[in-house]
């Protein structure tokens, strides 16, 4: 295979990929049910029972049926909110670190855990930075097929501080 059908290749590839984001994105969210009676409050000296509500979820559902491809909604959700911290075209060979993390999201888009399969040890401004970007995109798109999801991604760290992760890659030279 020539390099420019090599390029072509992996080009399509990544349209193929960004115009089916863009699809699964534009899905409509189901109707939410009607509201329930209001029920009387409780005294204020009688204990709570049942659930207590929670922060609000995600404004967006994800219909991905597995991990892998929640990563996708993931990365897209990540790059909306920091698209100025995002390196524009292909990585350079050497990289200030690489990063791999299993992030947990709950069933309305709520991180509920980080942990690290390769972390930058060498650069721990970097992990802390990674963990903090992905807490403050919290809520993510709520994976309404899964209930809940864990999902993988490689976070490739520039020495400027603009990154890439590894699902939205433009690639490295």
């Amino acid at each position: 295979m020539s390099d420019t059908s090599h390029r072509r290749f992996w080009l399509l590839a990544l349209v193929s990929t960004a115009v089916g984001v863009i699809v699964s994105a534009c899905k409509t969210a189901p109707a939410p049910a009607p509201p329930a009676p209001a029920a009387a409050a409780p005294e204020p000296s009688s204990p709570v029972i049942g659930p207590i509500a929670g922060p609000a979820g995600s404004a967006r559902n994800s219909a991905a049926p597995t991990p892998r491809l929640y990563r996708e909604s993931g990365a897209t959700h990540i790059y909306g909110l920091n698209a100025d911290r995002i390196y524009k075209g292909r990585m350079p060979p050497l990289l200030y670190a690489v990063g791999v993390i299993n992030v947990e999201i709950n069933q309305v888009g709520i991180v509920t855990r980080l942990d690290w399969m390769r972390a930058p040890r060498h650069a721990p401004e970097v992990i802390a930075e990674i963990e903090r970007t992905i807490k403050a995109a919290s809520p993510f798109p709520a994976p309404v097929r899964m209930g809940k999801v864990v999902y993988t991604d490689t976070w490739l760290w520039h020495k400027s501080g603009k990154f890439q992760l590894d699902t939205l890659t433009e690639g490295q030279n």
